[in-house]
């Protein structure tokens, strides 16, 4: 709330990207209602780095709503979180898919 009492709408992925960053988290997580990033074909991205991310956002694959959580997850990675994870959050289980099998599900982002 500001100083007059006055609320604020903050995007709740900037609030967790700068959480992971300050505890200098191993993993962001972050649950949407989509599979993961997609390229411009629409076919699932399983990993992609910071560079590949701005070059999709370029290209337009990568839009709307996905923009800011992908913006929080490269700048949770410039901050010192080791990894980001966008997933999808209706599957049963889907933090602990990506946490405890070597597969995980979603899209995985690295520096």
């Amino acid at each position: 709330m500001g100083p007059e009492g006055e609320s604020y709408n903050i995007n709740a992925d900037l609030v967790a990207g700068r959480v992971a960053a300050a505890l200098n988290a191993e993993k962001l997580i972050l649950l949407t209602d989509i599979n993961g990033v997609k390229d411009t074909s629409g076919t699932l991205l399983e990993s992609l780095s910071v560079a590949q991310l701005h070059r999709l956002i370029d290209e337009e694959a990568i839009t709307g709503g996905m923009i800011p959580k992908v913006i929080c997850c490269a700048d949770a990675l410039k901050d010192g979180v080791k990894k980001a994870h966008i997933i999808d959050g209706r599957v049963p289980h889907a933090v602990l898919l990506e946490i405890f099998t070597d597969v995980g599900i979603g899209t995985e982002i690295t520096k």
